[in-house]
């Protein structure tokens, strides 16, 4: 039998081991030179915005909330079809998350809906960028310029994807970047505070080292959310291959397009109109009653899938009492419909190939 295609391959190459070795043995292995040069290498990404290095995703979504003054008493709009460390950055600072639904086609939070969940409390919009797509920012800025409200961008998917040609990332008061291993980029484990104001990224500065830039000249009361110089060393080096990878995971997509578009009940990604995919998931549609056995299908032939996310975030035990009121349909139909197939840059033609027949071989019924 051929070789098991995994749904996600991180890549850890030679110039990601060299680099770690190079830190260690520098012996400056937290908050040094690496995490400076990282951060100023990955400004190029977002526009120019200054950036803070912090030790994950969920750390940069939580200390870009504090750091708007977000906590007890207000509320953040966010979309329950989404990795549950949207809803946990929220709830930590003390803060409601309410729950939006999203737009059957992108995935993403629906401006409708969100405008449809404002209320007094309400201090922020915090859209998901999901699977590489970036959320319709033009309707969102729109509303959140409305209602005085403040966007924080969750990119935790959506490296160098953009919105009618700005990247992701430069487009609220502050947005959240994931190096997780199986994202587009990695550093083994990071992420990154993206925001075009001096005082703010000051400030997540402080919120990440326990409240001081100068050893033991503490201004705030803060974490330790830092990232360390082996970790930043990895990004550095994943940084610049992050185009070249996204580049081939959109050629990856529009091969498995061209396999998968004829079969009438299996919907491909659709892409909207001002947004650049960079294809963190390759997530199709299929009927809610033969997903699984698609998913089992394909396990048989060699091919690794995933459902991203079975579970939406409201109904998840931490949520559910906050959340019980929650109309959210399209949301629960994407969760019970989406199947992620592989689309990782280290695919071959003939990995795609074995993808492409996995699937038209499933009988999907009437």
């Amino acid at each position: 039998m051929s070789e098991f295609i995994p749904a996600a391959k991180p890549v850890i190459g030679e110039d990601e081991i060299e680099a770690v070795v190079r830190v260690m043995r520098s012996g400056m292995v937290i908050q040094g030179p690496e995490v400076a040069a990282f951060e100023e290498e990955f400004s190029a990404l977002v526009d120019g915005r200054h950036c803070v290095a912090v030790n994950a995703g969920t750390s940069a979504l939580l200390l870009s909330l504090v750091a708007a003054g977000i906590g007890a008493g207000d509320e953040v709009i966010i979309p329950s079809f989404t990795f549950a460390a949207t809803a946990n950055s929220v709830a930590l600072t003390g803060a409601t998350p309410v729950f939006a639904d999203i737009e059957p086609d992108t995935f993403n939070l629906s401006p409708e809906a969100v405008e449809a969940a404002i209320t007094p409390r309400t201090k922020a919009i915090m859209p998901v960028h999901l699977y590489g797509q970036a959320a319709d920012m033009t309707r969102l800025g729109e509303i959140a310029e409305k209602h005085g409200l403040a966007i924080v961008e969750d990119a935790a998917q959506a490296h160098d994807s953009a919105w009618d040609g700005k990247p992701v990332g430069a487009l609220g008061l502050a947005a959240a970047f994931s190096f997780y291993p199986t994202k587009n980029m990695h550093s083994l484990e990071g992420g990154m505070v993206v925001t075009p104001d001096a005082e703010f990224a000051r400030t997540i500065r402080l919120l990440r080292n326990q409240g001081m830039e100068r050893r033991y000249a503490n201004e705030i009361v803060g974490y330790n959310l830092r990232l360390t110089d082996v970790a930043a060393a990895v990004g550095r080096v994943q940084l610049t291959k992050v185009r070249g990878w996204n580049a081939q995971r959109q050629a990856n997509a529009a091969k498995l397009d061209a396999g998968l578009g004829s079969l009438g009940l299996l919907q491909t990604p659709i892409v909207a109109a001002g947004a650049t995919h960079v294809y963190h998931q390759y997530t199709v549609r299929v009927p809610a009653k033969r997903r699984d056995a698609l998913q089992e299908h394909l396990t048989a032939q060699g091919v690794g899938s995933a459902v991203y996310y079975p579970t939406p975030t409201h109904q998840l035990p931490p949520f559910a009492g906050t959340a019980q009121d929650a109309d959210l349909p399209e949301t629960l139909r994407a969760a019970s419909e989406v199947l992620s197939l592989p689309v990782h840059p280290a695919l071959t033609d003939a990995d795609i190939d074995r993808i492409g027949e996995a699937v038209s071989s499933f009988d999907f019924g009437d």
